[in-house]
């Protein structure tokens, strides 16, 4: 997979600071599909950094596997509700220091005002 550098220069300096300071990272990932989680496994060293990354694209994916309670779905899948839920999954299942919940329309259709593509 091939990142833009000045991606792969955050990704590296993350990379570093997590090294550094001793922190793990688990990941939730839906309408990326795993992108942040190959970004981060592009540096060097980042086995140290990333415990889990979990693909989550369907919903029963994010209520079996990551615990996504059925409250923050009812607020559709791409909310705010539902990226914390995915993050505090991937914390639990992970058992890292930092987590990240990931969750939007991945285009190029399907969009809205309230929802935008992207």
């Amino acid at each position: 997979m091939t990142f833009a550098p000045e991606l792969l220069a955050r990704a590296n300096a993350f990379v570093r600071t997590c090294t550094q300071q001793n922190l793990t990272l688990a990941l939730a990932e839906s309408c990326t599909g795993g992108l942040l989680a190959g970004l981060i496994t592009a540096v060097p060293g980042s086995s140290a950094v990333l415990r889990l990354g979990v693909v989550s694209y369907a919903r029963d994916a994010k209520r079996q596997i990551l615990k996504v309670p059925e409250s923050a779905l009812s607020h559709g899948e791409v909310s705010a509700q539902v990226a914390i839920a995915m993050a505090e999954g991937a914390l639990s299942a992970g058992g890292a220091d930092l987590a990240a919940g990931i969750t939007g329309i991945a285009g190029p259709g399907g969009g809205s005002a309230a929802k935008p593509v992207g």
